[in-house]
């Protein structure tokens, strides 16, 4: 039976560039693989970008109206696949509850093993819709690592505006749109920038 899993990591911690080598080792040993991407995610436009600069054109753009499930059986009609081996999400947080559900079905039902990468919480320390369905879902969760400029684990998603640390505002607020940045804060550190930020 194949697996629902979840690969997990604050910003910067290699999510994207994690679902690219995969991609690519799947495809090298002549497996298929479909990669979506949520549409909401305008950072790359048609292609998955990873900070490293590795990049790769999505296969699915998917709405929020879409059904996941249907779409990638249509996808597997289109290219006259005799068999799909591995669905890769970018982006996954994005994604509606509802989705998650269709993606699980696409591993349980239709066999086929389905990765979903994202953040786990976003800058406020609030999970994501699609994030909460995937650890009440998945088989496997996978922590991918990174560091606070401390040294420490970077765990906590934090956003910058024009430089400035920031903890009010819309839930998303796309990567190198509009002055907004993004970086990853170990619990200590993202403690003082808050206190920082109600002190100023």
């Amino acid at each position: 039976m194949a697996k629902l899993t979840f690969k997990y990591g604050a910003m910067n911690s290699g999510k994207s560039d994690v679902l690219i080598k995969t991609a690519y080792n799947y495809t090298e040993q002549g497996l298929a693989v479909v990669t979506i991407k949520p549409a909401i995610d305008t950072k790359g436009e048609n292609l998955i970008t990873a900070r490293g600069g590795h990049s790769r054109e999505v296969d699915i753009i998917a709405t929020e109206e879409m059904d996941l499930r249907e779409e990638i059986h249509r996808y597997i009609a289109r290219q006259a696949l005799a068999e799909l081996h591995c669905v890769l999400i970018d982006e996954s947080q994005f994604l509606k509850s509802k989705q998650i559900d269709q993606l699980f079905h696409v591993a349980k039902i239709d066999d086929i093993s389905v990765v979903a990468h994202g953040l786990r919480a976003d800058f406020q320390t609030q999970l994501f819709e699609g994030s909460r369905r995937l650890f009440e879902l998945a088989d496997v969760y996978e922590k991918i690592k990174t560091m606070c400029s401390c040294g420490k684990q970077g765990e906590i998603n934090c956003r910058r505006v024009n430089g400035e640390y920031v903890f009010v505002g819309e839930q998303v607020a796309i990567d190198g749109e509009e002055e907004v940045s993004y970086n990853s804060l170990c619990g200590k550190c993202y403690l003082t920038e808050v206190a920082k930020s109600m002190a100023a």
